[in-house]
């Protein structure tokens, strides 16, 4: 996922840039509320922002402006990152249009699991376009086709080439939770948190036993790939 970080503070930007990369992101840093727009324009051949980071104490025009003025450009989710706590300035830009707000200093973590949880509830358009032609049918976009690999959301049915698969509750919404952004990188913590409902502890191998028997039933042991010290991301397989 590419992400835009509006951001002065050249020390914070590179601390902040560094532990995103890590966690699979492609961070492009914007030093003011202009070059942030400049960098929201649709490009030729640059693939679009799926979150904006966005500080509010930027020279020229505070973060408030740069908000109000990125929702009239596009409707990328906004994460306002600053150090004002104060319940005014959080409905405030709340009401301008940010997707969420985060007051600094943060946990790292927490903010991770912030980007994925807006970024998830934003489809982009070319995505929702892509969706509705792959549906089959199914009400609402709820047909996920990739490659040669298809879940049916409503149903709960998955196959392979044609191939019905039997899957278990949580293998099932392991696979649909990964599948509905291949390519981003679920971190251990947030993959629990989301389809076991319980913290990390104590689970980590339950989450590892269920990767494997997905990798085996499936029949695509490259599908979901291991991020080193991260967690997991799916690899799209090929349609034939």
């Amino acid at each position: 996922m590419r992400l835009l970080l509006v951001e002065d503070d050249e020390r914070v930007a590179a601390a902040l840039s560094a532990v995103l990369e890590r966690h699979g992101f492609t961070v492009v840093h914007a030093r003011d509320g202009e070059d942030a727009l400049r960098e929201l324009l649709p490009g030729d051949d640059a693939a679009p922002f799926g979150v904006v980071l966005l500080d509010l104490g930027l020279p020229g025009q505070d973060g408030f402006e740069v908000c109000g003025r990125i929702r009239k450009l596009t409707s990328v989710p906004v994460i306002m990152v600053t150090a004002r706590a104060d319940v005014r300035s959080r409905i405030h830009g709340l009401n301008l249009g940010a997707d969420d707000y985060v007051v600094k200093p943060y946990d790292t973590g927490e903010l991770l699991a912030r980007i994925h949880a807006v970024s998830r509830r934003t489809v982009p358009a070319d995505e929702a376009g892509a969706e509705e032609q792959g549906t089959g049918g199914a009400a609402g976009g709820a047909v996920l086709r990739l490659g040669k690999l298809t879940i049916e959301l409503p149903t709960r049915q998955v196959s392979v080439g044609g191939r019905a698969v039997s899957l278990t509750r949580k293998e099932f919404d392991l696979l649909a939770l990964l599948a509905q952004r291949p390519g981003v990188v679920f971190r251990r913590e947030q993959i629990i948190s989301e389809v076991w409902r319980t913290s990390w502890e104590g689970t980590g191998r339950t989450l590892e036993v269920h990767v494997a028997s997905l990798r085996s039933k499936l029949g695509l042991p490259a599908l979901i790939e291991t991020v080193r010290g991260v967690g997991y991301r799916l690899v799209a397989p090929p349609a034939a």
